[in-house]
């Protein structure tokens, strides 16, 4: 797939922005604060329908604006797809393809794929269990766009149940054999949901590990070994998907009386991490930085090469102001990696990082103030 243009309007800093792509690789150079990131976040949100910057449609539109805009013209293998995303800082937003307005904004996604890779990402290993599932959500629902449908109804589930749980808590004994029965009712759901998120998130990881394992071998020399286990909060027992709906609801049984006093749901994907080990020690609390970007790095480039074996055309590859934060080697591996495999944007402060094949390849784009400029 090749991202023929993008139109940005109202959008972050970006007044009035169009866009056309001319090489498998741009890079977008300039100060800080001018607009480089801005631009990468657009083509994330087109891929993914969320920026890992902010949850809030508001904060994306620019200042004194009640409206942004984001649109492209995709060419895919079957032909030319044209996307659009608006955003209402007081409203829903709305998702079009091919000049039709979408009832579901989930049927957007799957068009565009992108891999994102920031500097934030560096904090993937360090940071809490949370960051992970975004991360392997992220990638799920470019896989299959049916799991975004599938997270959302297991939240709504989620805080169906919460919310029972926290009023059970302010109630009198009386109402208990009514609560009970209803709470039965959403562990059903939640185990039946929760399940499949399970399942889907077992399953992509076991697709991405030996193809991490393989780049991470690259990178370091064949000196480490690169573990990754998923670690849901529910046995993941093998067989029938009947079989980690009875093991979910058996350990929501076990959780029962922690439940009742913690007023919250303690069991379910929502609870789940990905621990990755090098050399058989845990890498979050024992790998030095350059071991920990070596695997960060190693799994964006999994994902590429998974995306474009499942979806069957590259993805699009963003990096935005990620070479700063790699070592020579890194740096080289990575961009030795790209070519011009993948269309790819990248930011940087200065071109220092890029040899005279990597410039003459490259689109260069100058940005100041939310306006492109060509040097």
């Amino acid at each position: 797939m090749y991202l023929k243009t993008l139109h940005l309007k109202h959008f972050r800093n970006y007044g009035d922005q169009r866009i056309e792509f001319c090489a498998p690789k741009t890079i977008l150079v300039g100060d800080n604060a001018q607009g480089k990131s801005n631009l990468l976040e657009a083509v994330e949100l087109l891929a993914t329908l969320k920026s890992h910057r902010t949850s809030r449609d508001r904060d994306l539109i620019q200042d004194g604006n009640a409206f942004g805009q984001i649109s492209a013209t995709l060419e895919r293998e079957l032909g030319l797809a044209e996307m659009a995303l608006i955003l209402r800082s007081g409203s829903r937003r709305t998702a079009m393809l091919n000049g039709e307005k979408l009832r579901r904004q989930m049927d957007f996604l799957g068009h565009l794929n992108a891999v994102q890779f920031s500097s934030l990402d560096l904090d993937l290993v360090r940071s809490g269990p949370g960051e992970r599932r975004i991360w392997i959500d992220t990638l799920l629902m470019q896989l299959e766009p049916i799991y975004a449908y599938i997270l959302q109804q297991y939240t709504t589930v989620l805080k169906q149940r919460n919310a029972l749980l926290r009023q059970w808590g302010e109630k009198d004994n009386s109402s208990a054999a009514v609560d009970a029965t209803q709470l039965a009712i959403w562990d059903a759901q939640l185990a039946t949901l929760g399940s499949r998120v399970i399942r889907r998130r077992s399953r992509v990881l076991k697709r991405l590990t030996p193809l991490a394992q393989s780049w991470h071998t690259a990178i370091s020399g064949s000196t480490e070994d690169l573990q990754i286990r998923y670690a849901p909060s529910v046995p993941l027992t093998e067989g029938e998907p009947a079989a980690v709906q009875q093991a979910f609801l058996d350990k929501i049984q076990q959780r029962a009386i922690a439940e009742q006093h913690q007023h919250t749901t303690l069991v379910g994907p929502h609870r789940d991490d990905i621990e990755f080990t090098i050399n058989h020690t845990p890498a979050r609390q024992y790998g030095s930085q350059g071991q920990q970007r070596t695997l960060v790095l190693s799994l964006k480039l999994a994902e590429l090469k998974l995306i474009e074996s499942v979806v069957g055309e590259p993805p699009l590859l963003l990096l935005d102001d990620v070479l700063a934060e790699l070592d020579l080697n890194r740096q080289n591996q990575l961009l030795e990696a790209i070519q011009d495999r993948f269309q790819t944007l990248i930011t940087t402060t200065h071109l220092g990082s890029f040899d005279a094949q990597w410039l003459n390849s490259s689109q260069i784009l100058q940005v100041q103030a939310g306006t492109l400029i060509n040097p």
